[in-house]
């Protein structure tokens, strides 16, 4: 589990590096949108990718965190 735990790590920070320097190519989203409606926004969809790999880098670090065996 630690293995993947990393390999997850490592995947969560990249793809969040990737999705903010796509983020800033593409216009801003406008305020006051929901979520459902941000998502047919370029914009919207990098976003919802950033808080994505940032959630996998966390349950990355939580694996990496567990006992290897009992």
């Amino acid at each position: 589990m630690r293995s993947f735990g990393a390999v997850l790590i490592l995947l969560g920070i990249l793809g969040f590096v990737y999705a903010s320097s796509q983020l800033d190519a593409v216009p801003p989203l406008p305020q006051g949108l929901s979520v459902g409606e941000s998502l047919r926004i370029p914009a919207g969809r990098w976003q919802i990718a950033r808080y994505g790999c940032a959630a996998a880098a966390g349950v990355g670090l939580l694996m990496a965190m567990m006992p290897k065996g009992r």
